[in-house]
């Protein structure tokens, strides 16, 4: 199997280290740079080509979100990953704005990083469950101009809606089955058609999609 290349960026030396060493001992996944600052991370990214960046944000020189406007804008550009903490909301927003997948917190054990990289590396959506209640709120204060995804909400049913509502509040499928007094494998099932009617790849991509189109509660 052809494993994933992937550039990261942090300007602390032993951070990039340590992240370096728990991909690397992924049989599929490929550390081929490490960079200390934004202005290197976009010149790795347009010299290596990778399958994923995953980048800090608070970086010198050039940070991470910079960074990711320039390598988004370019061509074919890779997926990107922002590595962030618990209490840095003001970045979350930027990051997605720029074109980021999601954000993985620094404190989160190896499992969740890799299982990270390979869902946004494979063109979905990661935000750390921690951080997806703020995503949320951040996003509802934000003036939408002109809704794109009207439509797309228009086609939902009133229980889709519902479950959306519930999805967007963070809750797992046993607990819209409780709060819909139904079962988890009918809100599965309807969790995958509000998916697929948003054209979202996971909940995490529905939420932003939903927001980013006007959602307002039912």
């Amino acid at each position: 199997m052809t494993g994933l290349r992937l550039v990261i960026a942090d300007d602390q030396a032993m951070i990039r280290s340590g992240l370096a060493l728990v991909l690397s001992s992924e049989p599929d996944l490929e550390v081929v740079a490490e960079c200390g600052d934004g202005r290197a991370l976009v010149q790795a990214s347009a010299d290596l080509r990778p399958d994923l960046v995953l980048t800090d944000v608070r970086m010198p020189v050039m940070d991470g979100i910079e960074a990711a406007r320039l390598i988004r804008s370019s061509p074919e550009p890779p997926p990107i990953l922002a590595l962030t903490t618990f209490d840095d909301d003001e970045v979350l927003w930027p990051m997605l704005a720029a074109g980021v997948g999601g954000f993985v917190l620094k404190d989160s054990p190896a499992e969740s990083l890799v299982a990270a990289v390979r869902t946004v590396a494979a063109g979905g959506r990661w935000i750390d469950p921690r951080v997806l209640p703020r995503v949320v709120d951040r996003a509802v204060a934000q003036p939408v101009a002109e809704p794109a995804g009207t439509k797309a909400l228009a086609r939902l049913t009133p229980r889709e809606r519902e479950v959306l509502d519930l999805v967007c509040q963070g809750a797992s499928n046993a607990e819209i089955a409780a709060s819909l007094r139904t079962t988890e494998r009918t809100v599965k099932s309807q969790v995958s058609s509000v998916l697929q009617k948003l054209g979202a790849r996971d909940r995490a991509a529905a939420i932003i999609v939903a927001y980013e189109a006007g959602w307002r509660r039912p």
